[in-house]
Order: structure tokens, then C-alpha cells, then sequence
């Protein structure tokens, strides 16, 4: 296939056109009634209405402002990291082993870094600094966004998850250290797919920074950095990244609020008594419901002790957080085994909400084109990181 070719100023303002009123015009509108009715028929309409508001003004208050919170420290840092040579020092001690590995820049490790310990956004905070985008060809920088997301919530997925031996009795720290590595299986398979479908669009030779965007003057084996002493370097990074950060926080609103409260109101159920009452969260619990059709094929794939485990990935999905609330109920109830948590903690992590984030943070790297491969690769690898974790907790049983 050939590369794909930057957009001309012709092809710029002659806009895709079609007929003013055809086909999909109907068909949209019977899509957009059947998807309302689908809902309505279980929930009632005034409910659907009212859980769909109050669910996306809980996500935009709760969620979309604590990750830009997050993401303007973390511009913060990650400009530190590249005014001060952290980037060039990662990218040199790291490219052995994330070339191989992942096929990106050793500076992409950072990315990891980063996400483990907030959450998948963050690492757009790194992809804005052209000097960190400077290490990467055209192909490798959209995978940015499956790499990063394989370890958002990381370090807070491990650690709820070894907290809940409170509640057995049991020492699961080894369970989340196989999850850990299976959530690394389900990284690689990500990226590497994704690397895949972009190299077919772009080529594997174009830059991410074109030559004649670079800084000039800049010689072999040194990087740009601000003028000035040390102390006003240091406050320009940390105020540019944080207001980085700030648009970068900006950028997922729409992708985050408008898909993470469709998979909510497709994951949940009703409230605690069993009535709708429009309140936020609510749902038809159609994903699970589906899911537990398919249980006879994901039973053996990653070895649940109940059909309710199931519920853990699928909330997974959309929110990690969420997700890690269902495991913690589920052992409680004496519903999940040790096993469980290795798969519930590769999971949780490799997914850790990209349905809800996957679509804002391409858009964040003006990758529109390629969110469909973004989620299929994703998908993939979280199932990959799951039955990782099963078999390779299988096999530590076995041994130890």
C-alpha cells in the first residue's frame, strides 16, 4: 500500500461532499430513534434522559476535571524532563530495550512512566513537546496512545488490588505481579499492531518533525533549551508544560464524557433497589448481559471461578476505577480466587478505560483516521493481557 500523503492546499478547500438528502439520512434517523428506544423500552424515557445528563455532568465534574488536574502537573514534569535532558537520557538508556520490544524510542518509556502512575491521558502531555515528538517517526507517534493507555491507573490498580487480601485473609502480591506482566503481553501485542496499520499509512521513513520544523543550529549529540539561568528555565517549563496540560486537559472533554457515558449506561445496571430512578451511572446492563452469552469461550481463555468475574473487564472498558470497585465486591462475596486478580489486574491495567479515552486522545493527536485501529488493537491486547495472566499464573501454581 502506498503511503499516505500530507493533505494539499487543493484537496484543503474542495470539502467531501454529498447529496443534500439521501439514504443515510434516514438511516441515521432510525439508528438515533432505535438507540434512545433501546433504552427507553427498559429504563422510561424521562430516566434514560436524566441518567444520560446527570451521568455526563458527574463524569465532566468528577473525572474530566481530575484528569486535567493531572494533566497539567504532569505537562509540568514532563517539561522538566525535557528542558533538563531526562527525555535524551531515557531515549539513550532505553532504546535497547523498547526497540525490540515495543518498536518505538527509548523516550517512549516515559510514556509508561508517566501513565502507571496517573492515568492514559497523560501521556499526551509528553506527545505536545516537540522535542520529545522529535524521536519518533510519523508511524510510531499515534501508537503513543496504546502504549500509554496499557499502564494508566497502574500503580492504583496494583495497589487496590493487593489491598484487597483485607478482605480474605489471602497474600495476593503475587497474583498482581503476574498481572502486571500480563498487562506488559497485552502492551506489546497493542502497539505492535497499531505500529502495524500505521506503517502502512505513512511509511516507516517520514519524521514526526520535519527537518525544517526543527530547531536550527542545534548540533549532533545536544538539545535545545531555553535561554536564561537555571531557575527561570526551570519556572518556564514547569508554567508552559502546565498550561500544556491545560489544553491537553481540554481536548479529551467531548471523547471522554460522550463515549464513557454511553459505556456506562451500557455496563450498569439499575439502582441498589432495583428501580430507575434517572440517576447517574444507571444503565440497561447490556455489555455484561452479553458477555455472560459469551462466557462459554472466555471461561477457558481466562479461567474466571464465577460467570460474574466477567463483569470486572467489561466495566474495565470504560473506567478502570469502576472496574476495580467490581473486583473489590466480588471477592468480598467470595466470588473471585487469587486467579482472578492476576487476570482482573492485567486487565484493569492493559484496558484501563479506552473506550472512554481512546477516541479523545487520538483526536488530541490528530490522528482521527486512525481510531478504529487504535481500538481494535487495543481491544486485542487487553484480551491477550488477560489470558496471559492465566496461564502464566497457572504455570507459577504449578511451581511454586
Amino acid at each position: 500500500m502506498p503511503e499516505m500523503e500530507m493533505p494539499t492546499r487543493e484537496t484543503e478547500s474542495r470539502p467531501a461532499q454529498k447529496k443534500e438528502i439521501g439514504l443515510e439520512t434516514f438511516v441515521f434517523i432510525a439508528l438515533f430513534v432505535g438507540f434512545f428506544a433501546v433504552f427507553s423500552m427498559k429504563m422510561g424515557l424521562v430516566n434514560t434522559m436524566n441518567t444520560l445528563m446527570n451521568t455526563a455532568y458527574s463524569l465532566l465534574m468528577d473525572t474530566v476535571f481530575y484528569l486535567m488536574a493531572i494533566c497539567v502537573v504532569m505537562g509540568a514534569v514532563s517539561d522538566m524532563f525535557s528542558e533538563f535532558g531526562v527525555v535524551s537520557l531515557a531515549n539513550r538508556l532505553l532504546y535497547p530495550l523498547m526497540k525490540p520490544l515495543y518498536g518505538l524510542p527509548g523516550a517512549a518509556s516515559l510514556g509508561i512512566v508517566t501513565t502507571f502512575l496517573s492515568d492514559n491521558p497523560v501521556i499526551l502531555t509528553l506527545a505536545d513537546n516537540r522535542y520529545f515528538r522529535s524521536f519518533f517517526k510519523a508511524y510510531q507517534f499515534p501508537a503513543l496512545t496504546n502504549l500509554g493507555t496499557s499502564f494508566g491507573m497502574g500503580m492504583i490498580v496494583c495497589t487496590y488490588m493487593v489491598s484487597l487480601s483485607a478482605h480474605t485473609g489471602q497474600s495476593y502480591g503475587l497474583a498482581v505481579l503476574v498481572g502486571l506482566l500480563g498487562a506488559v503481553v497485552g502492551s506489546v501485542v497493542s502497539t505492535r499492531l497499531m505500529l502495524h496499520f500505521t506503517a502502512k499509512l505513512y511509511g516507516k521513513e517520514r519524521d514526526m518533525v520535519p527537518e525544517e520544523e526543527r530547531v536550527r543550529g542545534i548540533e549532533k549529540n545536544m538539545r535545545p533549551v531555553r535561554e536564561g539561568s537555571v531557575g527561570s528555565r526551570l519556572m518556564a517549563a514547569i508554567l508552559e508544560g502546565g498550561a500544556s496540560g491545560v489544553k491537553m486537559g481540554l481536548s479529551i472533554i467531548p471523547g471522554v464524557v460522550i463515549i464513557c457515558t454511553l459505556v456506562m449506561m451500557l455496563t450498569n445496571g439499575a439502582s441498589a433497589d432495583g428501580t430507575y430512578t434517572g440517576a447517574a451511572y444507571e444503565g440497561i446492563h447490556l455489555l455484561p448481559y452479553l458477555a455472560d452469552k459469551c462466557s462459554f469461550i472466555l471461561g477457558p481463555l481466562f479461567g474466571f471461578s464465577s460467570p460474574e468475574a466477567i463483569g470486572v473487564p467489561i466495566t474495565a472498558l470504560g473506567a478502570a476505577g469502576a472496574a476495580i470497585g467490581v473486583a473489590s465486591q466480588l471477592v468480598t462475596e467470595g466470588l473471585a480466587n487469587t486467579g482472578d486478580i492476576a487476570v482482573f489486574t492485567a486487565m484493569c491495567m492493559c484496558w484501563s478505560g479506552y473506550l472512554s479515552t481512546h477516541v479523545s486522545m487520538m483526536n488530541s493527536l490528530h490522528c482521527e483516521n486512525l481510531i478504529s485501529k487504535a481500538i481494535i488493537s487495543h481491544t486485542v491486547g487487553g484480551l491477550c493481557a488477560g489470558v496471559a495472566a492465566h496461564w502464566l499464573y497457572v504455570l507459577l501454581s504449578l511451581i511454586v
